[in-house]
């Protein structure tokens, strides 16, 4: 488990665990999470909110708001980013 803060404005490269999964709950703030073989799915996880994200799906979180958004991330891998890929190709399908 570790605590996330992604900066208003912020976002992560478009990517996948490949061998893991992870639930995500929501301490403060909202995230938008496109999820998806080609990132099709949206949602907006907001504080006191929990999500999951399965093995193998490819996710793109940000934080479109002013305001910093925080969460505890868990993961079944000790290692944390042992299997993540990235997916750079998904990155152009989501115009923020």
């Amino acid at each position: 488990m570790h605590l996330l803060t992604i900066p208003p404005g912020g976002r992560a490269k478009a990517h996948k665990h490949a061998t893991h999964e992870t639930a995500i709950y929501m301490l403060s703030g909202e995230a938008h999470t496109w999820y998806g073989d080609r990132l099709e799915n949206h949602v907006i996880v907001k504080a006191g909110e929990m999500f999951y994200i399965p093995a193998g799906v490819p996710h793109l979180p940000a934080n479109l708001s002013d305001q910093p958004a925080s969460a505890v991330i868990a993961r079944t891998d000790p290692n944390e980013q042992e299997s993540v890929v990235l997916l750079p190709e998904l990155e152009r399908l989501v115009p923020i």
